[in-house]
């Protein structure tokens, strides 16, 4: 699996200082967020999901195997895995980053993460294929971030990392179901990813769910995350006809593909 790497810095230093006030952290993300998706543009980051996501299904083209479209699902999750379990590590083990109130959280979800990571390197194992190894991060993006010095910034990474794993989850569904064991397990943990995710969003004083493709006081440069987040109709049922559009789009996530996953993920690999 060749990820790719994008390590354009970005040139907002302001960008959620300890100076800043309220409203230039807000100018200052929506800077972020064009710079940004110019440094992505040769990617494509910033045109990821202009429609809804459609879920992966298995490729039967002559000579593919359930076990390929398994196995590959697998490895990707792992890699996302490996990002988030190596952040929190990272985090708490930087001294005076996560005040002692928020410790507690990020240490069961570390612990999670840690698990997940074990638990897809035992059945990529057991299934004959070799675990991909953990790739090396780099989550500042070649100075571009400061997520270790900065709690705020610490938090919206977070938010971003589970946000993407509860949709890329959703996004392997139909690539896992030829083993009833691993489709059941991978359930498990899209379902705790999903309770992260609130609970990280909820610590940043937003919504635990996403409305209309909002992530919530996040910088546009995580618009790729959010993107396709607004779709009401589900199954050719239109659910902002009962609901209203916000309400309709939050009652149902979507999925996001596995090569949108990756390509997020790969904004922090070196």
């Amino acid at each position: 699996m060749n990820l790719l790497k994008i390590l354009d810095k970005l040139s907002n230093d302001k960008f959620f200082t300890t100076e800043a006030s309220r409203l230039e952290t807000i100018t200052n993300m929506s800077t972020m967020g064009k710079q940004a998706a110019v440094a992505a543009a040769p990617l494509g980051l910033g045109m990821l999901m202009a429609t809804p996501a459609k879920a992966e299904t298995l490729n039967t083209v002559p000579g593919t195997t359930y076990k390929t479209a398994l196995t590959d699902a697998l490895q990707l999750a792992l890699v996302l895995e490996y990002l988030e379990s190596e952040y929190y590590t990272i985090g708490l083990s930087t001294a005076g980053l996560i005040p002692s109130v928020d410790r507690t959280v990020f240490m069961q979800i570390a612990k999670h993460e840690s698990a997940h990571v074990n638990f897809l390197k035992s059945t990529l194992t057991s299934l004959g294929t070799t675990p991909g190894t953990k790739p090396t991060f780099d989550f500042t993006v070649n100075g571009s971030f400061t997520p270790f010095t900065n709690y705020n910034q610490f938090l919206i990474l977070a938010q971003a990392f589970e946000d993407t794993g509860v949709r890329a989850y959703k996004g392997q569904a139909g690539n896992v179901m030829s083993n009833k064991a691993v489709l059941q397990a991978a359930l498990q943990i899209h379902s705790v990813e999903a309770r992260h995710a609130s609970q990280v969003r909820r610590m940043r004083a937003n919504k635990g769910w996403i409305e209309l493709a909002d992530g919530g006081n996040m910088p546009a440069a995580t618009n790729a995350v959010y993107a396709g987040e607004d779709n009401t109709t589900q199954a050719g049922y239109n659910t902002a006809t009962a609901f209203g559009a916000a309400a309709g789009s939050a009652a149902y996530d979507e999925v996001l593909s596995g090569s949108d996953a990756q390509t997020i993920a790969s904004l922090f690999i070196v």
